[in-house]
């Protein structure tokens, strides 16, 4: 019996299901994390489809993240992806920006409005229910590009460059960052049709491994990926079923 309360109590001191992540950011990250070749990669593409929004004011990210390399060294990286953004129309803005050592990329100007006229976060009325083509790739050297095509209708927007002195992508990922509180109700994202391309050959990502922002370091313990005959889900707000590290097959 002393044994179980024991167990129960320590149990309990890395278990953050209610109140805010205590992160040094304020969020609640996990990522599925690519299995690619070894060879530097050219660009990178993922599908994205929020299946269940947010039902609160707070900020959720869902992006592809790649690094810059040039040969052997790394030269930063970026991140393109949706926002629920509470200070943008309708909470919808998109996200391409990134850094290197000395800090945030230049990029070129965009198209797109921004509402709190922040570089890399712009206005964009994306909806629930759609799937999204995320590509990075590179138009020509010295400028990545962030292009975001609507399946449904086909028409695809230029989010803007990022400049970098990188020849090649590496360590895709795609992730959610939530600054909810852990006991929000659930938001969901599925990502499916993992591509990367490698001296000019395309290929699908044959597995991902799943990695959660872990309490020790302020995350959500009830933060989950679930799978469905689309792609891959991720949840907040939802009791784990997918343990830290598995390898999912794609």
């Amino acid at each position: 019996m002393a044994r179980g309360l024991v167990a129960r109590f320590l149990s309990g001191l890395t278990v953050r299901e209610a109140g805010d992540p205590t992160s040094s950011n304020g969020a609640s990250s996990f990522h599925l994390i690519w299995s690619v070749p070894p060879e530097p990669l050219d660009e990178v593409s993922v599908t994205f489809e929020l299946l269940t929004e947010p039902s609160v004011a707070r900020l959720y990210f869902w992006a592809l993240q790649a690094t810059f390399i040039e040969g052997a060294a790394s030269r930063g990286g970026a991140h393109l992806g949706m926002q629920w953004h509470p200070s943008y129309p309708r909470n919808r803005a998109v996200n391409w920006g990134g850094y290197e050592d000395s800090g945030e990329l230049d990029g070129s100007s965009s198209a797109l409005p921004s509402s709190l006229g922040n570089v890399n976060t712009r206005d964009f009325a994306w909806e629930t229910g759609v799937p999204y083509r995320l590509r990075i790739w590179s138009p020509e050297p010295g400028r990545w590009r962030g292009l975001v095509t609507n399946l449904a209708t086909g028409d695809p927007t230029v989010v803007r460059d990022l400049y970098s002195v990188g020849t090649h992508l590496a360590a895709p990922m795609v992730w959610t960052e939530a600054f909810c509180r852990c006991d929000d109700p659930p938001a969901m994202a599925r990502w499916s049709s993992f591509r990367a391309t490698a001296g000019g050959i395309e290929f699908p990502i044959e597995s991902i491994r799943v990695n959660y922002q872990s309490y020790t370091q302020g995350g959500c313990t009830n933060t989950t990926v679930l799978s469905d005959e689309v792609g891959r889900v991720q949840s907040t707000g939802t009791k784990r079923e997918m343990p830290q590290g598995r390898v999912i097959p794609i």
